[in-house]
This record gives C-alpha cells, sequence and structure tokens, in this order.
C-alpha cells in the first residue's frame, strides 16, 4: 500500500509543487489538500492519511494547533505530523513537538531530503532537519554544562541556604525572609551572611546575580 499523504499549506503553489513531487513516486499517494489547519483536521478525519505535511503559519488555525488537535482525536492515532516551515526557530520546534508533531523539516529541503522525511515519518520513527538537530543539541548540552557548574557552585550551600539565596534574588529584605521561611529576622540575616561567605560574595547584590546565573530565581 502507498504511504498516503495529506498536505496542508494556505500558498496554492507550493501545494501544487509537493503534489507533483510526490505524485512521481510509486509508494507515496496524495490524498487531499488544505488551506489551514482546521482544513487539515477535517481532512485527516476523512482521508485517514499516514502522513500530515503541515506548514505552521496558516491561517484560521495554525499548523501547531491543527498537530495538537490530530494528536488528541482517538481514531487518528496512526497520523504522523511532519511539519514544513521556513522558520526554524526553537520555539516552533519545541511547540511543534510539544504537540505530537513526528517531524519538523524547513521548505529549503531539496526532493530526496522530503521524500526521505516521509518515508522515516511514515515508518514511525522521529526526524529532525539535521541543522536544526545540531543547534538543539548544542543548546541542550550548553544548558546542561550551565545547570552542572550551577550545582557544583551551589554544592557548599546547606538546603536553608538555598531557599535563603532564592528569596535573596526575587528581592526580599531579611524581614520578608523571614517571614517567608518562618524565621526570625536574625535567623535569615544570619543565613544571608553564610551563604555570602561560602559563595565569596562581595554584598547582597552579588547574592542576587548568583541566585539568577545558576538559576534559583528567574
Amino acid at each position: 500500500m502507498p504511504i498516503k499523504v495529506l498536505l496542508a499549506d494556505d500558498e496554492r503553489l507550493v501545494r501544487s509543487g509537493f503534489k507533483v513531487l510526490l505524485d512521481l513516486e510509486d509508494d507515496i499517494e496524495v490524498v487531499g489538500e488544505a488551506t489551514d489547519g482546521a482544513e487539515a483536521v477535517e481532512s485527516a478525519l476523512l482521508t485517514r492519511p499516514d502522513v500530515v505535511l503541515m506548514d505552521i503559519r496558516m491561517p484560521r488555525m495554525d499548523g501547531i494547533r491543527a498537530t495538537r488537535r490530530i494528536a488528541e482525536i482517538a481514531g487518528l492515532a496512526q497520523v504522523r505530523v511532519l511539519i514544513l516551515t521556513t522558520y526554524d526557530t526553537d520555539e516552533n520546534v519545541f511547540e511543534a513537538l510539544q504537540a505530537g508533531a513526528s517531524g519538523f523539516l524547513l521548505k529549503d529541503a531539496g526532493p530526496a531530503e522530503l521524500l526521505h522525511a516521509i518515508r522515516v515519518i511514515a515508518a514511525g520513527e522521529a526526524l529532525l532537519a539535521p541543522r536544526i538537530t545540531r543547534r538543539l543539541i548544542g543548546q541542550f548540552t550548553a544548558r546542561r554544562r550551565a545547570a552542572l557548574a550551577a550545582e557544583e557552585r551551589l554544592a557548599v550551600l546547606t538546603e536553608r541556604e538555598r531557599e535563603v539565596l532564592a528569596l535573596v534574588g526575587q528581592g526580599m529584605n531579611n524581614d520578608e525572609i523571614g517571614a517567608a521561611l518562618f524565621l526570625s529576622p536574625a535567623t535569615a540575616r544570619t543565613h544571608v551572611s553564610r551563604a555570602m561567605v561560602k559563595l565569596g560574595a562581595r554584598d547582597r547584590a552579588q547574592l542576587v546575580v548568583i541566585a539568577y546565573q545558576t538559576g534559583l530565581s528567574e
């Protein structure tokens, strides 16, 4: 059986180009077209495609909302969504994947990449555009390193001192910290002083900076 594909894009020329390309393949069949996300959901219910090529920026309902809707419908559990877009921002990538997309490919990808992506997605695998994958891995690695560095830096503090540091980062004074943690202002002041000594902070302002740098206050 050929791979059934639904095209969802508000630009007719884009849909036509995809259709011409896909119709040349013996193992792929275009079963429908949609001009916005709402139509994509309706067409998916009617045609039960294996793969939906979904644009992000569309009127009425965007591709991410449509992807989320398709993923929520029990009868469409077998439908895989491949997001196609000219935008490769992190927000789009994460939103699409969280919505239930199985893959993410940029529109400037070549025909061979697109055909490969459809076959990979139809087989139940996940796919991200290579340069997006590299960038995401780089970001996750950087975040992981930052988290490890922050944990090492905060390792000298007790749990109570961490709580106090987080509240210092929020701009609380000793009285407010004491009230929040059910401590006396004097005890709160002691914890603040100890945190300053352990972290090598010159003053309270530096504690605020450290609290944000280490992720205790965001």
